[in-house]
């Protein structure tokens, strides 16, 4: 494989996908179906509505004294065929090697919503993240208007609440974190 321009339309294994994106100067890439693709730049309200969720997760780790550990993006959620680079995640159980890009356990998985990327962050995403075992929660977070969309796992079903105001509860792993959080006080 040509890892200076790579064929888009080609399917990658998992391995030779990560030997790519290593070799890469920049840029930000997931693999969806064994294809290549390439994120796009992240405006201001992405970044802003990115940073107070990571850092909401982080203190409720905290608080809640829960063995987890709050990522910000640049973690690799593996689904299948697919290596998603969430916008945050929560990672249960065995910590993150030093060395890994992979979490072990995600129990929390985060997508901030952008122009580009929400059909696919409302659709297959979903589907894709719900079917790693340990995924409890899919938080789809709109970057400008007040909105979480909280999917949860109870047993064979996923639930969805929308939040716009007050607590996002979440059990396992026992922790809170509020739409004020994110978004501020209304």
């Amino acid at each position: 494989m040509d890892l200076a321009s790579p064929e888009m339309d080609r399917r990658h294994s998992r391995e030779e996908f990560r030997r790519w994106y290593e070799a890469q100067p920049r840029g930000r890439y997931e693999r969806v179906d064994g294809r290549i693709v390439a994120m796009a730049p992240e405006r201001g309200a992405h970044l802003r509505v990115k940073g107070a969720i990571y850092k909401a997760l982080d203190r409720a780790v905290t608080v809640a004294g829960v063995h987890c550990q709050a990522l910000p993006d640049g973690a690799t959620v593996e689904t299948g065929d697919c290596d998603y680079e969430p916008d945050a995640v929560v990672n249960c159980g065995e910590a993150m090697a030093d060395d890994a890009v992979s979490v072990p356990n995600p129990v929390i998985v985060v997508e901030v919503l952008c122009r580009g990327t929400r059909s696919t962050d409302t659709g297959a995403k979903l589907a894709d993240y719900f079917r790693v075992p340990s995924v409890a929660h899919y938080l789809i977070v709109h970057p400008t208007r007040r909105t979480v969309i909280h999917h949860r796992r109870t047993g064979d079903n996923i639930e969805t609440r929308i939040v716009v105001n007050g607590p996002i509860m979440m059990e396992p792993p026992g922790i809170v974190i509020t739409a004020e959080e994110i978004y501020g006080a209304e």
